[in-house]
Order: structure tokens, then sequence, then C-alpha cells
């Protein structure tokens, strides 16, 4: 709107007829912007005259250019797309991490806290204390249940504890720390399962309220035959160059005891499966479960739980459970008994902890990507589970979940929205210009925006991801709009009486200028955030980078390649028919 009104009304108040000898007095002018501003001129139009020669020689060779710029463009894709990796989202630098730590499944929680303290010390040696600002610590699980709603950590028992360290704003990449705590607590603390938990929004979000972007599971109801499969499968993922964090998030190793009640012995001496049961219950548990009891504050009217409880330092041996007493609670003249009298304890193990997916048991492998992109771990995942799909447990199934299936579904919608937004260019360009051919020129040019992506991303070591296809979607449409400058200057001229080769010369070296502009602005724009500039300028940099290296390229493409294309595609048309004139023209 303002480039058809503000524009032309500055344009003709503010723009003069240049007399002549006005070159020669601005050249005189002791001005320093002046004279600035004349050898700036003169630069340009010495660059504006090599690269009119340099067209002409391209029109000269056109056959040759024309299949030299596809095969070029096609090398580069072909070669360097591989190359580049693949990841929902970049990562992003919020100057904290989230370590998980897994003890001996059933260990205490005041040894958990314990062994966090020492985990601490370690973080503080590996990390410089200038950059260390806090160090929380959040052992077991938390006291309500929705609390543990919101936390994607899964703390499973009192042997798990989560250790979140926030840096000071002038650190060093977080990345770096997390390398070489991943590197160095495993060989200080062996047996001590370690991993590191997403801590910024955006991956927690794209992790669904998973804790981390890659989730295997296995899915049936045959737990001790599933776990097994999980086993064998984590082991030869570990295997895989860039995965990191790999562990079966429920454990088969929580020790257990198992209380075998001698039902004979019991009901000779009068009780049953159920008396031994409630005292159990209140020994190890408290009886507030079996038989609720409240005591009521008549100072302030509220009601408190009493729960009764045989005080746990009377329980920290295998003989003192054995001596619990065994009554039946009812009043009879059954005589008092201690367990060990109508039980027998065995030893054993069980799972830690129990995870369902839409009602249906699951076994979860977690893990990360470190060195590495999450599209080159999951195709090799997708290779290892295609390998042992046929040992699957019957009746179980496996499932890939995790950013994996958000990234693959999310690539196929954003490289669907870049060839729509190619042909709905090239249909507007046609009812425009009124020609099927003319708007097919300027297409022809977007492979070398396509090109020039892929390139300056693995220039930059930046894999593919939403930001960069959604780069390239934009670049598409700036690069299209250079190109209709110069195709449609060069039919400006034709319709004028010149050939298709003066032509396309003419609207090359005449629209040098506003190419470059429009170029440069876009890509000198886009400069600091391709940089990554500022907190989390790592999420939008390979947007940047991909409009930058995507003009860059186009806008070569359209100095070149759609001049030279022009008059080889309009060689043998001549002038073009008055019918194409528009009626004040005519």
């Amino acid at each position: 709107m303002l480039s058809r009104t503000v524009v032309p009304t500055m344009a003709r108040s503010m723009l003069h007829v240049h007399v002549e000898g006005h070159m020669e007095l601005r050249r005189a002018s002791r001005n320093p912007f002046v004279r600035w501003q004349m050898r700036f001129e003169d630069s340009f139009e010495r660059l504006r005259g090599g690269y009119r020669e340099l067209l002409a020689v391209c029109l000269e060779r056109r056959r040759l250019f024309i299949a030299g710029f596809f095969a070029a463009c096609a090398l580069t894709i072909l070669i360097l797309l591989p190359w580049l990796g693949q990841d929902f989202f970049p990562d992003v630098d919020g100057g904290q991490f989230k370590l998980h730590v897994r003890a001996q499944t059933g260990m205490r929680i005041e040894e958990t806290a314990r062994l966090c303290d020492q985990i601490d010390q370690t973080i503080r040696r590996a990390v410089p204390p200038a950059e260390v600002q806090t160090i929380i610590d959040n052992i077991g699980v938390p006291y309500s249940g929705m609390n543990l709603s919101y936390s994607n950590s899964a703390t499973i028992g009192s042997w798990d504890a989560d250790i979140l360290v926030s840096l000071a704003p002038k650190h060093h990449p977080t990345a770096q720390y997390v390398r070489e705590l991943r590197r160095e607590l495993p060989r200080e603390y062996p047996g001590v399962t370690f991993y590191f938990l997403p801590t910024d929004m955006v991956s927690q979000i794209l992790n669904f309220g998973l804790p981390a972007p890659l989730d295997v599971q296995v899915v049936g109801y045959k737990m001790e035959a599933n776990h097994q499969f999980a086993e064998k499968l984590l082991a030869e993922m570990r295997q895989i160059p860039g995965a990191v964090d790999l562990r079966i998030q429920q454990p088969f190793n929580e020790p257990n005891f198992t209380v075998n009640v001698d039902r004979s012995k019991a009901q000779q001496v009068g009780y049953a499966q159920k008396d031994v049961a409630n005292n159990l219950v209140s020994a190890l548990s408290g009886s507030f479960q079996t038989a609720p009891n409240f005591w009521l504050d008549w100072n302030n009217g509220v009601s408190y739980n009493i729960a009764v409880q045989q005080p746990q330092y009377k329980l920290d041996t295998l003989q003192d459970l054995q001596n619990v007493p065994v009554t039946t609670g009812s009043g009879t003249s059954a005589s008092m008994q201690i367990l060990s009298n109508v039980a027998s304890l065995r030893r054993g193990s069980e799972e830690g902890t129990e995870s369902h997916y839409n009602v249906m048991p699951v076994m979860d492998i977690y893990g990360s990507v470190d060195g590495s992109n999450l599209r080159s771990v999951s195709d090799q995942v997708d290779k290892i589970v295609s390998k042992n799909r046929k040992d699957l447990p019957r009746g179980s199934r496996i499932m890939i979940r995790g950013q994996v299936e958000t990234m693959r579904s999310s690539t196929i919608g954003l490289l669907g929205g870049l060839l729509f937004a190619i042909v709905l260019v090239y249909l507007l360009i046609v009812v425009n210009f009124q020609s099927w051919l003319d708007p097919f020129i300027i297409v022809a040019a977007l492979p070398a925006a396509l090109a020039g992506i892929v390139a300056f991303l693995f220039l930059t070591g930046t894999h593919v991801s939403v930001p960069a296809l959604t780069g390239a979607i934009m670049c598409m449409g700036v690069a299209t709009a250079n190109s209709i400058l110069v195709v449609s200057f060069a039919r400006d001229q034709m319709l004028q009486g010149q050939s298709a080769l003066e032509a396309a010369l003419t609207a090359g070296y005449t629209r040098f200028r506003p190419v470059l502009m429009t170029a440069l602005a876009m890509m000198i724009g886009m400069l600091p955030m391709a940089l990554g500039l500022g907190d989390g300028g790592e999420q939008n940099a390979p947007l940047g980078r991909a409009v930058i290296g995507g003009l860059f390229f186009a806008t070569v493409a359209t100095l070149f390649f759609v001049p030279t294309f022009f008059s080889f595609v309009h060689r043998k048309r001549g002038l073009l028919p008055t019918a194409e004139l528009p009626e004040d023209a005519q």
C-alpha cells in the first residue's frame, strides 16, 4: 500500500531533474559524503560493467551454462543433503541442566540424600564456582500425585533424584559441562545410573510429557518376557553413535520379601490368611488404610489422621520382621503368635514401577541424542527394531514415540507446504503475465535457492529442522520477486523491438542494482538471527541461515541464469505479439 501511495508522492516532491553537468558539479563538491558517494558509484559502475561482460559470455554459451546450472544445483543437493542431519527443533542453551540420579533400586531416601550430596560436590568441581548459581536436589516420589503429574522426570521411588543446576548469566556452553559430567559421573559412582533431562520449555513441550526425545515402547502383558526383549534392544541401541542416556525406565530389581503363610499351621492356632496380612500391613505401613482413626482438636476444630505403625528402627533386620506379633484382632481366644511360627520368608525382586499406555502395560526405553542428530539416531533405531521384531513375545507389540514421530509428520507437512508455495507462486505469476512460459522461467531459478539453503546449512553445521524449513518457504517468495524484476523488464524490451538476446542482456544490466538491493536488505536483516544472538537465539538461527544461503544462490541465479534461460526460451519467438500489450500501450 505504501509503495503505491507514499513512495510515488515522495518521489515527485524530492526527486529533481538532473541538469547538464550535474555529475561534474557533484564530483567537484568538497562535501565528504558526496565524495564518498561518487567513489561508491564509480566502483559500482565498474562492478556492473564487469557483470555485463560476464553475462554476455553466459548468453553466448547459453546451452552449456544452463546445463551446468541444473547439474550444479542437483549435485549440491544430492551430495550435501544426506550430511545435514535432521532435528525437530534446535537445542537451546538455557543456562541450566537437570541430572537424574537413579541409585540401587530400593535404597532408603536418607542414603539417596547422602549420595546426592556427594554428586553435588562432583558437579561443583566440574563447573567453575563462579558459574554455579544454584543446585537444587529433588529426592524421592512427590508427596502428592498432583505434583507428580506436572513433572516429566518420572521419579519412581526413594532411590531416584533430580538435581537441577542453574548457571550464572555469563557461563561457558552448558553442553560442554553436560558431556564432561556424562563421562565422569559413571566412573566415580559405579552402579548408579545417570541421565540428563530436558530443561528448556520448548524441548519439554515437544517431548509431550516424556523425559526424553526418543521412546521405544514394548507393549504387552508378558512383563518378564517384555523386559528381557527390552534388555536385548537396549544392548544393541547402545552401539548407535550419538545415542546417549539410554535406559529402561521400569527397573526389575527392586528387592522384596515374599511371605508364604502356612495355612495348616495358621488354622491350627486359630488364624486365617487375612489375620496375618492385616498384622503385617499395620506393622509395616500403618493402620490408616485398614482402620482409619481421627483425632479432633477442639481448639481449632480440625480432625487429624492418626496412623499406628511399628517404629522402623525396630524392623531393621530380618529377625525383627520374623518376630512381628500376629493377633486376630477380634477378641477370640487364639493365642498370640509371631510371624515365623505361621509363615516363611523368601527373598526376591520385582518390578520397581509399572507404567501403562492406553491401559496396556509398557516397557519404555528412553534415550537422547548428543554429537549427532535425531534423524540419524532414529533411523538406526528403526533398523534395530525391524531386525528384532520377529523375536517379540507373542501378544506384544513395539512402538516408537517421542519427538521422532512428530518430527517426521511435521517434515512431510512442511515439505508439502514448500511445494505448494512454489506451485501457488507459479499460478499467481501466470495470471499476472498471461503466459505459461515466462513464469516457468522464473520458477526454474528456484533450484538454486534450494541448493543455497542446503550448502549454507552444511557450511554452518546446522541441521535441518522446522525453523530451517520455514526459512526455505520464506526464501521462495523473495527469490521469485527478484526474478520477476528481470523477466518483466526483458518482456518490455522485446515489446519495444529488441531481440531475446538483447532484451536479456539489457534486463540483467538494468535490474542489477534493484536485485542486489532487495537481496542484500533481506540477508543483512536476517544476519542477527543467523548468528543466534540473545537468549534462546539458537532456536531461530536455522531460519536466518536458510534464508541467507537461499537468497545468496538465488540472487546469482537471478542475475545470470534467468536472463540466459529467457534468451534460450525466446530465441525463436522474435518479437512478442501486440496482443500481449496492455490496452493503454496499444
